[in-house]
């Protein structure tokens, strides 16, 4: 499985529709609103670097909002970080 971080700008009037659309592509698994100089960060997580070009060019740089998108692929993890238990109520 290839991980790849995608810093996305994007309209800052549409920010909240971006990323729902973003959210909903096939491949990518997260997408986080942020601070700084870049509007969201998405996960894509998919099998081969075929699959990580077409997403990111296919996909999210055409949708509706997007500005531009900087893309970083991950080499190794070092955490098994759980989202779902961080996040999870009444832990």
């Amino acid at each position: 499985m290839i991980t790849a971080i995608v810093f996305v700008k994007a309209d800052v009037a549409r920010i909240p529709e971006v990323a729902q659309q973003i959210a909903d592509l096939s491949g990518v698994s997260e997408v986080y609103s942020v601070t700084g100089t870049i509007d969201l960060i998405a996960m894509v997580r998919v099998r081969t670097i075929d699959e990580v070009a077409s997403t990111v060019a296919d996909q999210v740089n055409k949708v509706p909002g997007v500005e531009g998108t900087e893309t970083h692929i991950a080499f190794r993890a070092y955490s098994t970080h759980d989202l779902e238990a961080a996040f999870a109520i009444g832990s």
